[in-house]
Parts: structure tokens; sequence; C-alpha cells
């Protein structure tokens, strides 16, 4: 104030201030006092080092909130059934509810049975930790964990499993935070559904398929409760090994859930009277079907989303991908067998191949047997391991651990290019094909021929069926998509139909005899040579050259036409990804390419020359089932409908590029029909509808093939060693190739509709002569094959011209035209059919 006063309220503060000062200087000084100091001074520095050394860098308990455990990939046929699974180990995803209540109980009671009374951390069970981490230092034993479910939770998910008391620490305040951050139940759940019990198995649910091969819901008491004593060590109480100390700690586990109320006294005796219960340690079998199909399915998949989790959400070995498929199981069998038919047809007698691999069996045999995953499923033959000779024969072992005999009279075929027994060349330790004998076992050969196979539909290019090989378990090579081979007179179509887009006609007259080139100076001429050194035949038509497979008439239309054509054609059809050089002899299918890349080429051409992408993948679905590939995919609304709601079908208009000119494509499929109704594939011909093909034999002849089919499946083959060995001179793609894939489509086309092969709109059906080529006046083409009049596809301006029809004349041949006509709407390609049929899966 003015005067120098000091207000009461300015008293008051410093009597109050004064008050406070005196306090301290009054206790200060106190022992209690400096004690108390002391301690928080501690406590903060304590606080302060376990942030800066232990919880600075800790990971976030949110992203339990959004923790998708690793699962493996299914996948499914055509018809929606399993067929494979990709994983590092088995795992099934439930929900907290879907865990049967005793279950959980028998978890909690092994585990932690007051995980709903404790937040995170049991007080009591970490200080005995403490008490026996301290006792056994220096001992070398490892103490006993203490750790409540939710710090195993902690361990699994967020910082690993190191044994140190830092990771001890760093467990109990992730501990605490996540009982802050979660439920009970969805720890539980996260627990349940991440925890490793052996067997490969990551969950409860896949631990109970693996060692009971039962679903949870269908598990007894005794049998949640062995699963319960799994997460101390799955190695320490193996059924098989250690099974009475795995009974032992079953029934402690038993006691447990009676002494906190979960079961009665008499269900707990019951219990503990029963066996453990659990099968033999068992390895999925899905190969059995399509192995070569499943596994080009995943390396497209991980070519796609990559391999393991780091990769991305929906990798294949943990993303949980649902994959559905073209495959059609019914296909696949029949393709499988006629393939491996005929690779035994043409090996029979050749003497044994020898073994198909070899283990070491000195220290037990089983486990080095199973390490190889090698298999045989041709009809009851099987993969064994020799174990030893007895004075009984060949003690020879299964991969289920049974062992059978192998005696000298059933394993007498010569070793092939050594002679002598196959008996006495078998050694400890060799893996043989067998087959039952009456209560023996026989040998049998593993063929050393090999040869691939494809069959896809020429509508959208998906593949139907897939064998690349006689067994995957056994030669893991996709001989149908990774085979680079010479197709021989299977890339003849092609150079016939770059042929019909310069203008030449299926009548146009080429002459069947000698033809050289100049090759330069050094080299001189290069005269070329029909198969077999067959003379020329003179001039013939161009559908006779294509039926007959004359290699000069080939030569002559190439040389014509100039090869820079063909080879343009061949590469856009995508028989191979460079262009081939402009030489006669790749008119001659001198070039490499694969199975897949032949049956899509004349799928194409069937197809009016629109292009195909052949595929084995429809569409995938992640964990959540939203379809991720292929991008911008949807369903389609009523698409598998048997009517629709008046109007015509409505279909989608195709987008595929126009790849070869459609009525050059129609005309060598019409030429194409003509090889199995009187060419080199007339095998087929008994199968009473209109197919399609061409044979194909290389130079040596070191491989034979066949390439056709219908409008609704185009199948192809080749037949041949890994290493391009002379296959005899009787082996010709007429012989061989063409009737594996008889055998095959005896089966695949029964009940199949009869269809033709559709027209393109222009195509003009004319009545000529088969030998000369001209337009005849009398007579009509008949059923007889070998008839002299038949229809020939043109050009509407190449059509050859012809005296004034008569109206019955124009009448006939109009209804011969709408017999081939196509449909007002085309085939769709494959891009469309994932969006027309999308809506049946």
């Amino acid at each position: 104030m003015a005067d120098g006063s000091i207000s009461s309220e300015t008293v008051t503060i410093k009597r109050g201030a004064g008050g406070i000062r005196g306090w301290y200087q009054r206790v200060h000084r106190r022992w209690w006092f400096r004690i108390l100091a002391w301690l928080a001074l501690l406590a903060g520095v304590f606080w302060f080092l376990i942030w800066l050394l232990v919880a600075r860098n800790l990971p976030s308990v949110d992203t339990l909130r959004a923790y998708e455990p690793p699962l493996p990939t299914n996948v499914r046929s055509v018809d929606g059934l399993p067929i494979h699974s990709y994983a590092r180990e088995r795992r099934v995803q439930l929900s907290y509810a879907e865990y049967p209540k005793q279950l959980v109980e028998a978890f909690l009671s092994a585990e932690d049975k007051t995980f709903f009374s404790h937040y995170g951390v049991d007080l009591p069970g970490t200080a005995g930790a403490v008490v026996d981490y301290v006792t056994k230092m220096g001992s070398g034993q490892r103490a006993r964990g203490g750790s409540t479910i939710t710090q195993q939770v902690a361990k699994n998910l967020l910082i690993g499993s190191e044994y140190s008391p830092v990771r001890k620490l760093k467990e109990a305040i992730l501990a605490y935070k996540i009982e802050s951050t979660l439920s009970k139940q969805q720890i539980l759940e996260l627990y349940l559904n991440s925890i490793e019990l052996g067997r490969n198995a990551g969950g409860v649910e896949a631990a109970s398929q693996a060692y009971f091969g039962k679903e949870l819901d269908q598990l007894s008491l005794p049998q949640m409760a062995y699963l319960a004593i799994l997460p101390k060590g799955p190695a320490n109480y193996d059924p098989d090994r250690y099974t009475e100390r795995a009974l032992e700690r079953r029934n402690w586990v038993l006691g447990e859930m009676h002494d906190n109320g979960f079961i009665s006294a008499p269900e707990r005796d019951a219990a503990r009277a029963e066996p453990l219960g659990t099968i033999p340690r068992q390895t999925p079998r899905y190969e059995r079907v399509g192995g070569y199909f499943v596994e080009e399915v995943r390396r497209q998949l991980i070519d796609k989303f990559g391999e393991q989790a780091e990769d991305g959400p929906n990798s294949v070995y943990g993303g949980g991908l649902w994959v559905r498929t073209s495959l059609d199981p019914r296909l696949q069998q029949y393709a499988q067998k006629a393939l491996r038919d005929g690779l035994l047809r043409y090996d029979r007698g050749r003497g044994w191949s020898g073994p198909i691999n070899h283990v070491e069996v000195e220290k037990g045999w089983l486990q080095p047997f199973l390490n190889t995953n090698i298999g045989v499923d041709y009809e009851d033959w099987r993969a064994a391991v020799a174990i030893e000779r007895g004075a009984g024969g060949w003690q020879i072992g299964f991969d289920n651990g049974q062992t059978g005999t192998l005696p000298r009279d059933l394993a007498t075929m010569p070793v092939r290019g050594k002679g002598g027994a196959a008996y006495d060349a078998i050694k400890p330790g060799d893996i043989i094909a067998v087959a039952p004998d009456g209560g023996s076992w026989s040998l049998r050969s593993i063929p050393r021929v090999s040869g691939g196979m494809v069959v896809e539909d020429p509508r959208n290019g998906r593949v139907l069926a897939m064998q690349g090989g006689f067994d995957s378990r056994i030669q893991s090579f996709n001989r149908a998509t990774q085979a680079q081979r010479q197709p021989g007179s299977t890339i003849k179509p092609l150079v016939y139909a770059a042929a019909m887009e310069q203008g030449l006609t299926p009548a146009s007259i080429v002459v069947d005899g000698p033809f050289c080139v100049w090759q330069g100076a050094g080299l001189g001429n290069k005269c070329f040579r029909n198969f077999g050194n067959q003379r020329g035949a003179g001039p013939k038509t161009l559908r006779w050259g294509v039926e007959q497979s004359r290699n000069l008439m080939t030569v002559q239309v190439a040389n014509q036409i100039g090869m820079e054509h063909v080879v343009d054609l061949i590469q856009r059809v995508g028989v191979s990804k460079q262009k081939f050089p402009t030489y006669l002899s790749y008119a001659l299918g001198a070039g490499e390419t694969t199975v897949m890349r032949m049956v899509n080429a004349y799928s194409i051409l069937v197809n009016h020359g629109r292009a195909l992408n052949p595929t084995v993948i429809d569409f995938v679905q992640n964990r959540r089932g939203e379809v991720i590939w292929p991008e911008n995919w949807r369903a389609c609304d009523r698409c598998n409908a048997r009517d629709w709601d008046g109007g015509p079908m409505p279909r989608p208009v195709t987008r595929a590029r126009q790849l070869v000119e459609p009525m050059s494509a129609y005309q060598i499929v019409h030429i194409a029909e003509g090889v199995v109704q009187r060419g080199t594939a007339t095998v087929l011909r008994d199968l009473g509808r209109p197919i399609m093909g061409k044979t194909g034999t290389t130079s040596g002849p070191t491989d034979v093939w066949f390439v056709g089919g219908t409008p609704q499946m185009i199948g192809g083959l080749y037949l041949g060693y890994d290493n391009p060995t002379n296959l005899g001179g009787y082996a010709q793609g007429g012989s061989i190739a063409a009737p594996i894939f008889k055998q095959f489509a005896l089966p695949a086309f029964k009940g199949m509709e009869v269809l033709p092969f559709t027209a393109p709109a222009g195509i003009r059906m004319v009545r000529i002569d088969r030998a000369s080529g001209r337009p005849v006046a009398g007579g009509w083409p008949t059923n007889d094959p070998l008839a002299s009049i038949i229809w020939e596809a043109f050009k509407p301006e190449v059509e050859p011209q012809r005296r004034r029809r008569t109206g019955a004349e124009e009448e006939v041949e109009k209804k011969a035209v709408e017999k081939k006509a196509a449909p007002a709407t085309q085939a769709p390609g494959d891009s469309d059919f994932l969006q027309r049929e999308g809506g049946i899966y």
C-alpha cells in the first residue's frame, strides 16, 4: 500500500510459507524421512532404468487387436472339394465361442488356474519362479516358468522365447498392458489359436486333428486333458515314445480339474482309466490328386503373393488363402492313368530301371525314408525301403512303419543295361517300387521314359488336368510346363494357318516332291525328306499334305508364303516366347516349346483365333472371403441359373485379341478333323464325334506327340526321355501318343454332348473332290471317311466357281452351312469366364 502497511492476506501467506518451511526444517533431519527419500529416489531410478532398458522398445499391444495367426492356404478343385493345403504347420483358427467349455477348463487347470482373477501376472507363481531361478543359477538346469497364459501370449506373439530374466520382465510388463487392452476371452482365443503343440500343429484345433483325427467338439474329456499337457513341451509327452509320462501328466491335469471344481470325482476317475487314444503321426497326402497341377498352382501363387509372412499378409505359407482352381478331379484321374499306362507300355520288357532313391538305414530306416517324401500311388504299387537281405528274401519297410518280404522269385527281372537279376542288385537303403503278390511283395520298375500331358477348355483357357510325369513324389520336374521339347509335326497346322492367311486354300495344289535350298558357300544344298524317306506323291491338295503329314509339302508351302509369316504366327499364338529363326526346318518342328503352349495354340485355333491365356487358378480369396485375384473380379448374379427370366440368354461380349484370322483358324481346324478321319490319327476315329488333332514325331525319333480334341476339350501330350534318346524306329505319334490320348478320351468324353466345330460368319462350305480339290457338280458327301466327295471350307473371296446350282442343291448346302455355322454370340474368353461363372462359387 502507499503508506507501507501490510495487508492481512500477505501476513497469512507468509505465516503459511513459514509453517511449511518450519515443518520441513523439523523433519528433514529425521532418520525415517531420509530413508523414505532414498527409497523414493531409488524407486524413481529403478523405474527409469526399467523404462530405458526394457519397456522403452517393447512392441505395441495394439497389434494384438488385429493379430492374425499364420494359416495354411487351402486349394480346391473346380467342384469346390479340397485337394491340397500349403502349410509349414497345421493350423485352424477358431473364435473363443467355438472352443468347448471343458477344453478351456483343462487348459486353465494345466497352465493358469487363476487366469480370470489376476491382472496378467500371478505374483505367488512369479515369486516361486524367481526363487527357483536363483537356486538353479550356474547348475545348467532350466528354472520353471511361472508364466500366466497372458504372459505366454506376450512371449509367443510379441517378444519371442529367449531364456533370460529380462525377457520375463518384458513378459510381465506386456501382460499388464494386454490385460488392460483385451478381454479375458480375447486373450484365451489368441492363446488357443497360436500355441504350438507338436506334430506341426499350431493351435488346439490343429492339434486335435494331429493327435486324434477329430475336431475339438468330438474329443472326450481325457483327450482334452492330454492336449492341455502339451504346452509344457510336446516332445516330453510324445504319446509313442513317452506313453507313461504322458499318462501321468494327463492324469495330473484331470486331478487339477477336479480340485478346481470343473469335473466331479467319478468323471475324474473314469477319465484316468482311459488310454491316451492318440493316432500314429500322419502326413496329409493331397498330392495324390493332381500333384503336378497343385505344384504349378503353388508356383504361380508364390509369384503373385510371396511365400512367407514377411512377403505380405496374403502369403502362401501363412496368409490363409482360399484358392479355387480349374482342376477337374475326374479328368485329372483319366489323364494321369492314361499317361502312366502309356509310359509303362513303352517301357515294358526293358528290365528293371533301378532304385528310385537311396537312404542310410544303419541307425533306423523309417525316419530317413519318411524324410524323402517318396511315394507311389499307381494302382496297388507302393514305395518301400530295402532293410536287409535274409534267407527268405529282402525285408522291406513302408511309410506306415510296417514291414514285408520281397522274395527272390518275385524280383527276377534283369537290370537294365547290366544284366543279372534285380534281386541281387538291390542294396540296403534302396527305395524301390513293389506291389502285393500273395502274402509277399513283387518288384516293379518305374519307367525311365517320361512325358507330359495337359487338357484345356478351348472356350476360356482353363486347364482342366495336368500330368507332368509318372509321379510327382518321384519326379518333381513338371514336363507339362517346364520341359522344352521339339514339337515335330504338331507345328504343321500353324504353318498351314499362316498359309491360309496368305491366300492359300485347303484345295490349293502343292507338289509333294524333292525340295532343296541353298545354304551358302561351304554348306551347300539342304534337301528335305518325308518321314520314313517316303517318296514324293506329286501334286496334291494342301489338305492331303496335312492329313498325311508330308514334310516336303510343308516346306514348299512355308517357302512359298515366306517363313517370316510362319514364325510370326507361331509367336502370336504363344508357342515360343522369342521368335524362331526363319529357317525352313522350323516349319517341321525344329524349335522348342512345351506341352502347355502347344495345347493352348490349338485351343486358340478352335476358339476362332481369339487369344487365350491358359489358367490353373479361377480366383483367390483372402481369409475373410474377399476375392483378391484376379483384380476387378465380380460375381455374376444368376449365371448358374437353369432358366433366365425372359429374353435371350445374356452372354458377355468377348474382349479377347484376334491372334489368327478367324476363317483361317477354322479352315485349319476343319482340315485337322481329316487327320483323325483318314490321316495319321485314325486310331481316334471310332470315338464317334467330331475330333481335330495332329500327331508329331521328332527326328530320331526322340519324342512322339499328339495334340487335339473336341470343341469342349483340347488335350496334348508327348512321350520321350528327359535326355533325348532314340525311342526306336517304330515309335511314331500315331502309334504311341494318339493311343494314350484315346485311353484318356474314352472315359472323359462319356456323356459329353456331341458338338461340331463351329464356323465363323462368312465361311463357305463347298463340295469338292478330295483328291483333286475341284468343286463337284454331282454327288454328295457321305459319312464314309474315305469318300471321294467332302465338304471343304473356303473364304468368300476364294470360293471355287461351279455351275449354277439347282434349288434342291442350294437347300442341302444351306443346311450343311447351318450345321457348321457359329452361334450369334461366340464363346467367351478366359477373363469373361471369371465374370460369367463367378456366381456358382
